[in-house]
């Protein structure tokens, strides 16, 4: 029987600097800068989520790939049968072994590229397939805006799974968006649409372009303001990204950041823009009792954790609870999902299982709806 070819791609820096709210890996220096302050890659081990739905049919598999940590060491370590198809001159990846490697995995005729790393590794990929070859993204960078990536790293093992399987698998174009990294750093959402790929379009699995744009019904978010304000208190509370979340900073006279994660205290600001490490230091040191972690979702795909707020690591989400999570969102956002859950993707699966099920979503004053939340499949 023939094997399965798959082509693997790991940007081994994607995503880096979220936790340390660098709010990306794009830009000189800013590798270094994420790895000072703390940052851990994490793209290889996210890869790694999704092989680990392939290993039962690994004999049938062959990933084809590149050297060590851009694909090689991750696939040859949990016993994938490999083969080298492009060698990268040094051990700082560059956009341009990204798309070297495309063409090399083209040239080999692979049944799938199969590619981790975020909205600017999507965009390099683009440049060399557009929309003439199947590729699938496994989410490991800060901004996942494009629709080319599966809703987590399992769901884009499964499939895989369907292709090395022969079930039917219908593809379709997705749109290849990013973002200005240099504004986004400033709190700017600028998003350009840069080309099509064709993706297995399973809806299960495959996400949604995420909706871009403030919430136009300001009535609704004043609504949620005025009951998170009221309830708030003098308790501590870490404000997550987004701009329902922002709106409840904008009417509390805070300044807040949009694409980041604020801490306040009896509704005064306590730090904008927080790290991982940062937050975990005043978690541990300052912050007697409970605290509460307000956050939102991200329009038109649904995740609630793991897409730019990485700064709410496992740890920190375990420290302050289930029970003290609050989520906000207009009605309107939650019928967008058509009745998908909400998402969590934390990259700690049994934290994923905890936070699954049914949690109240604060719609407005005094109003809240019980909504489904899903750990990854």
């Amino acid at each position: 029987m023939k094997p399965f070819k798959l082509g693997l791609i790991i940007n081994p820096i994607a995503g880096i600097g979220g936790s340390v709210a660098l709010k990306g890996s794009d830009g000189e220096g800013t590798w270094e800068k994420a790895i000072a302050l703390g940052a851990q890659a994490k793209a290889n081990s996210r890869a790694e989520l999704a092989l680990e739905i392939l290993l039962p049919y690994k004999n049938q598999i062959v990933v084809y790939t590149v050297n060590d940590l851009m694909g090689e060491k991750a696939a040859h370590s949990m016993g994938f049968t490999t083969k080298l198809i492009y060698q990268t001159s040094n051990d700082l990846t560059t956009p341009q072994d990204t798309e070297n490697a495309t063409s090399a995995l083209l040239a080999e005729g692979v049944d799938i590229l199969l590619f981790a790393g975020g909205d600017g590794t999507a965009r390099d990929i683009c440049n060399i397939v557009e929309d003439t070859f199947p590729v699938l993204g496994i989410p490991a960078g800060c901004k996942i805006h494009s629709g080319v990536y599966a809703v987590t790293p399992k769901a884009a093992g499964r499939v895989v799974e369907l292709m090395v399987t022969n079930q039917l698998v219908t593809l379709a174009d997705a749109d290849v968006m990013d973002i200005d990294e240099s504004l986004f750093r400033q709190g700017v959402v600028k998003a350009k649409r840069y080309g099509e790929m064709l993706v297995p379009s399973e809806l299960r699995y495959v996400q949604a372009v995420k909706a871009g744009g403030k919430e136009s019904d300001e009535l609704v978010l004043q609504d949620i303001a005025s009951h998170i304000i009221e309830e708030m208190e003098d308790e501590w509370v870490v404000m997550g990204s987004g701009s329902t979340t922002a709106f409840i900073m904008e009417e509390m006279g805070l300044d807040n950041t949009l694409l980041g994660v604020d801490v306040i205290q009896a509704q005064e600001l306590i730090k904008n823009d927080i790290t991982e490490p940062e937050l975990w230091q005043l978690l541990q040191d300052k912050i007697a009792g409970n605290v509460k972690l307000i956050i939102t979702l991200i329009g038109g795909q649904g995740h609630i954790f793991g897409r730019g707020n990485q700064q709410l690591s496992p740890r920190i989400i375990r420290h302050i609870g289930k029970e003290n999570i609050v989520v906000v969102a207009t009605k309107s956002k939650l019928t967008a999902l058509q009745s998908r859950p909400l998402i969590t993707d934390t990259g700690d699966a049994e934290l994923d299982q905890m936070l699954s099920g049914f949690m109240p979503v604060t719609t407005g004053y005094r109003d809240q709806v019980l909504y489904p939340v899903a750990s990854p499949q």
